[in-house]
């Protein structure tokens, strides 16, 4: 499902999603299609451009706090101009990486991708198969190499999304590859309890 596309860059690899709205699309993407620690992907259909976790969102209304004139009775549908909603609802994205194909293997190559993203980029909700596709090498083997990145790029949600994350994609996994992320998750949520009781 498509989110929205890009509109601007706080840095290389922190990018900002405009979510469509139903000015711009006949259905709109629902609240939780688009939630805290939300896998999604960067693509138009020529290239795929990155993969990203949406770590933070804003409300943006133009109206909160205006100090221009209000009506003091209903408007005159005739003389009134249709008005329109200047309301917009802003994701953070973290960027972490790219979905890579090679003949039938698709596979992730994470870290901070090379390549700058371009405004108005689509920017789409990832399937259960992409997201366990990522976490995945070209040898077919798990992988969580993006941990420290997420940890100094998240401000103040890094530790809450890190274990977000985990809980997301440790069930897409079986034995041994699923006991390391879900110790991983416990240790990191003791570290936050630990931090918090101090």
């Amino acid at each position: 499902m498509k989110l929205g596309r890009v509109v601007k860059s706080n840095s290389h690899c922190d990018y900002i999603v405009q979510v469509d709205d139903s000015m711009e699309v006949s259905s709109p993407p629902l609240p939780d299609d688009y939630g805290f620690g939300s896998f999604v992907k960067l693509e138009t259909a020529e290239r795929h451009w990155a993969v990203g976790l949406i770590y933070n969102s804003q409300l943006f209304n133009p109206a909160f706090l205006s100090s221009g004139p209000r009506l003091v009775s209903e408007p005159d549908p005739f003389f009134t101009p249709d008005l329109i909603r200047e309301t917009r609802t802003l994701l953070w994205t973290v960027l972490i990486g790219t979905l890579e194909q090679l003949k039938d293997v698709t596979y992730g190559c994470q870290g901070i991708p090379a390549v700058v993203v371009p405004a108005n980029t689509p920017v789409s909700c990832m399937t259960a198969a992409e997201i366990y596709a990522f976490h995945r090498n070209l040898d077919q083997q798990s992988q969580f190499c993006y941990y420290s990145h997420l940890m100094r790029s998240s401000g103040m949600f890094a530790s809450e999304l890190v274990e977000q994350v985990l809980a997301q994609v440790s069930p897409l996994f079986e034995g041994s590859d699923r006991r390391a992320l879900e110790i991983l998750r416990k240790e990191l949520s003791w570290k936050h309890t630990m931090g918090i009781m101090r």
